[in-house]
C-alpha cells in the first residue's frame, strides 16, 4: 500500500471523466465536442447539462452520480462525497482506490467550473437578497477540492485555458506543470471572488474596517517593467473597476506602461473633478502631478490655458479631457510630444489626426468617473498594508468660512474653488496658483510648504516668459493650499507673488497669526475645515 502524495514520476495524465459546470457558458460547447471526441466522458449539472444535451452531446447529469436530486433551488447539487471523492481521490493511493471501488465513486479528471456571476450582479446593482443568492457555494468547494489534487486532476475556471488543455489532450493527456498552473490560478480566483464578497458584505454592514481584509483583482494587462526597468509588473482589475484606464479601450498607439497607467490615472481623476454639461476641462500631468489646469468655453480653449501654466512640463505628459476629444484639440495635442490621451470620447475626425502620430496613445472610457464616489485606496507597508477610504471629500461655496475682514469676490470665489479641487491632486505640500479658471503654478511635493508656495510662484514666472506675458501670471490670482499654514510666512510668500486670495483648510494653533497676516495685506482668505493630504 502506498500512503505517498507526492506527485507521481509519471506525471503525464490521461483524461477519462470531466465534470462541467459553469456559468459562463461562452465556448462551452466546442469544448465538450472536443472533449468527447477525445473520448471523454461528460458529466455536467442543471443548465449546462440541458446545454450540451440539446447540443446532442451524451452527457450524464450530475445527479446519477449522487444519487440525490438537485434540491434547494439548485443550491444543493454538487455536495456530495460522490463528486469530491471524484475529485479529491490519490490515484495512486490504495486506500483511496479502495474507498471509491466501496462506494462506487467514480474519477474525475477534469473540472470545468466559473461561477455564479456575483460581481456582475453587484455591478448592476443588485438588491441584497439578489446579490446573496449569487454566492456559489458548490463551485469554489469543487475548484479548491480539484486544485488541491492537481497531481491527478485538471481544474479550468477561465476559457480562455480551454485550447491549451485541448492541446495537451492532443499530445497524450496533461502534464503537471500545466496541472500546477491552473491549480493556481484556480486558487487565485476563488480567492478574488472570497474578496469580492467579504468586501460587498462589509460595506453593506458599513464595516470599515473589518478584522480581516482580503483584496482581488484579475490581470488586465502584463507590463514591461514596473517604474523602473528592473521591476516586474502587471495591471490588475479588481471587481468593481471605476471608469477610467480599468475600462478604457485603447485606440492606437504602444501598449502602456506601468507609469503611463499611473499617471493617466491621475489626470482622469482630476478631469472627473468638473462636471462635462457645464465646461470643458483639461489636465496635463507629469509623474502623477499636475503641470496645468484649465476649464474652458471648448476643449481647444482649456487645453491651450493648461499648456500655458507649464509647457516645459507638459513634455512627454499624459493629457485629459472630460469631453469628447475633438479635431481641433487633436491638432493641438500633436504638436507637442505627449505619451497618452484620455478622454470620454473622441470623434472621427480626432482619431484621424491622432492616427497620423502611430506612437501616441489614446484612450476613451465612455464616461467620467464619479469624484465623490466611496472607495478605498490601499498602499503597502513592510508586513503589510494601508488601507483608508479614497478621498472623495467635496467642498461647495457654502461649505466655506471667511476668516478675513476682505470677502473674496464673486471672480476670485470662482478660482478659489478650482484651485482646491486641483490641489487635492496634487502631491503634499501643495501649493496652486489659479487664475480666471486655470493654473498659473504648481508647487508640489516639497517638505517645507514655504518651498512648495517659492516654486509655484518661479513656475508662474516661467510660464510668463514663455508666453510673452509682461509680468508673472500670479499676479492677481488666488492660492490653494492642501493644509494648512502652520506659519504666515507660507501665505505672505503667496501674496508676495500677486495672490489675491487664499484658500486652505485652517485649523493650525497659529492661525490668529495666519489670518491678522492675510488682513494687513489685504488678503482674502477662506477656510475649508477638509485637509487634502496627497503623499
Amino acid at each position: 500500500m502506498s500512503s505517498s502524495t507526492s506527485p507521481s514520476k509519471s506525471d503525464v495524465k490521461r483524461m477519462t471523466r470531466a465534470l462541467i459546470s459553469v456559468s459562463d457558458k461562452a465556448g462551452i460547447v466546442d469544448f465538450a465536442h472536443k472533449l468527447a471526441a477525445k473520448g471523454v466522458e461528460l458529466v455536467s449539472t442543471g443548465g449546462t447539462a440541458k446545454l450540451l444535451q440539446d447540443a446532442g452531446l451524451a452527457c450524464r447529469d450530475v445527479s446519477e452520480l449522487t444519487g440525490f436530486p438537485e434540491m434547494m433551488d439548485g443550491r444543493v447539487k454538487t455536495l456530495h462525497p460522490n463528486v469530491h471523492g471524484g475529485l479529491l481521490a490519490i490515484r495512486d493511493n490504495d486506500e483511496h482506490r479502495a474507498s471509491m471501488r466501496e462506494h462506487d465513486i467514480l474519477a474525475i479528471d477534469l473540472l470545468v467550473v466559473n461561477l455564479y456571476p456575483f460581481e456582475a450582479t453587484v455591478a448592476a446593482g443588485g438588491d441584497y437578497a439578489t446579490c446573496i443568492e449569487n454566492i456559489d457555494i458548490g463551485g469554489p468547494a469543487m475548484i479548491r477540492a480539484a486544485a488541491k489534487n492537481h497531481n491527478d486532476v485538471a481544474v479550468l475556471v477561465d476559457n480562455e485555458d480551454y485550447d491549451e488543455v485541448l492541446a495537451a489532450l492532443d499530445a497524450g493527456g496533461t502534464d503537471l506543470p500545466l496541472r500546477q498552473r491552473l491549480a493556481q490560478k484556480a486558487y487565485a480566483r476563488t480567492g478574488a471572488y472570497d474578496a469580492a464578497i467579504s468586501n460587498w458584505m462589509a460595506a453593506q454592514l458599513d464595516i470599515d474596517m473589518p478584522p480581516y481584509r482580503a483584496v482581488g483583482g484579475k490581470l488586465q494587462q502584463a507590463l514591461r517593467y514596473g517604474e523602473n526597468p528592473h521591476q516586474q509588473a502587471g495591471f490588475y482589475v479588481g471587481d468593481t473597476p471605476r471608469i477610467g484606464v480599468a475600462t478604457a479601450e485603447q485606440l492606437q498607439g504602444k501598449a502602456l506602461s506601468y507609469n503611463n497607467i499611473n499617471d493617466t490615472d491621475a489626470a482622469f481623476e482630476l478631469v472627473g473633478e468638473f462636471d462635462a454639461a457645464q465646461t470643458a476641462a483639461c489636465a496635463i500631468i507629469k509623474h502623477a502631478n499636475p503641470c496645468g489646469v484649465a476649464t474652458g468655453a471648448t476643449l481647444p480653449e482649456a487645453f491651450a490655458k493648461a499648456l500655458r501654466c507649464d509647457p516645459v512640463s507638459a513634455f512627454g505628459g499624459i493629457i485629459a479631457m472630460n469631453q469628447t476629444l475633438d479635431a481641433a484639440t487633436a491638432a493641438a495635442i500633436t504638436e507637442i510630444f505627449t505619451e497618452v490621451i484620455i478622454a470620454p470620447d473622441a470623434d472621427a475626425a480626432a482619431r484621424e489626426v491622432i492616427s497620423k502620430k502611430k506612437n501616441l496613445r489614446l484612450l476613451i472610457t465612455g464616461g467620467l468617473p464619479v469624484a465623490n464616489a466611496a472607495g478605498l485606496s490601499i498602499r503597502n507597508v513592510a508586513g503589510g498594508y494601508l488601507v483608508q477610504n479614497r478621498d472623495n471629500g467635496h467642498i461647495g461655496e457654502a461649505d466655506l468660512t471667511c476668516v478675513t475682514k476682505r470677502q473674496p469676490s464673486a471672480d476670485e470665489m470662482a478660482d478659489l474653488l478650482f484651485a482646491w479641487r486641483v490641489a487635492k491632486h496634487v502631491k503634499s505640500n501643495a501649493i496652486v496658483y489659479v487664475k480666471d479658471g486655470a493654473t498659473v503654478g504648481v508647487g508640489a511635493g516639497q517638505m517645507s510648504r514655504l518651498d512648495s508656495s517659492r516654486i509655484a510662484a518661479r513656475k508662474s514666472q516661467d510660464a510668463a516668459e514663455a508666453c510673452g506675458a509682461p509680468v508673472p501670471l500670479a499676479q492677481g490670482s488666488v492660492v490653494a493650499s492642501d493644509a494648512f499654514f502652520p506659519f504666515a510666512d507660507g501665505l505672505l510668500s503667496a501674496a508676495e507673488a500677486g495672490a489675491t486670495a487664499i484658500i486652505q483648510p485652517g485649523g493650525s494653533i497659529r492661525d490668529d497669526e495666519v489670518i491678522a497676516a492675510a488682513d494687513e495685506a489685504g488678503l482674502a482668505m477662506v477656510f475649508t475645515g477638509m485637509r487634502h493630504f496627497r503623499h
